[in-house]
């Protein structure tokens, strides 16, 4: 795993189109991949899949201090103002504001604990308080398999006070 010193940034807000998961992702890697498929199954016929278009994950929870089975879960697209949802589809808005952000470069998905550990590690260390009004997420800046050594770069955003 390699990853930059964290920063604090002030981020915009984003109008995603979701689909909705509680439960125990922890356990269960391969709830991503049915979420983001299920997700772009919707997006792919309406034109809105595109070089730029960004994916993320939302959690409203903290694992620490959240039974396994109650955990939030949301797998996202940042999408038009205008994009119509539907069925199991959702729209939201993530609200901007002050956010801890690191870089990182993961050599596969059992980094994901480790980098997160590391923001909030920093933020301990730096005397910030996260902001459990705002979900923290992962905006994911590749796609693995198209990596030569199948690493998932990231951004973690973790909302401060």
């Amino acid at each position: 795993m390699k990853f930059d010193e964290p920063e604090i940034r002030e981020l915009g807000e984003k109008a995603v189109a979701y689909v909705a998961f509680t439960g125990n992702y922890i356990a269960d890697k391969q709830i991503f991949a049915r979420l983001f498929e299920k997700l772009s199954q919707w997006a792919g016929p309406k034109g809105l899949i595109k070089p730029e278009t960004v994916f993320l994950s939302a959690y409203q929870d903290d694992p620490d201090t959240t039974p396994p089975d109650e955990l939030k879960l949301e797998c996202c697209m940042i999408i038009p103002d205008d994009a119509e949802v539907e069925g199991d589809i959702r729209k939201k808005v993530l609200q901007g504001g002050k956010y801890v952000v690191m870089h990182a470069e993961l050599s596969g998905p059992q980094e994901y604990g480790l980098a997160w550990n590391a923001v909030a590690e920093w933020m301990k260390k730096n005397g910030l308080e996260v902001d459990m009004s705002r979900p923290g997420y992962e905006i994911y800046l590749n796609n693995p398999e198209e990596h030569p050594e199948k690493h998932h770069i990231i951004e973690i955003c973790m909302g401060v006070v």
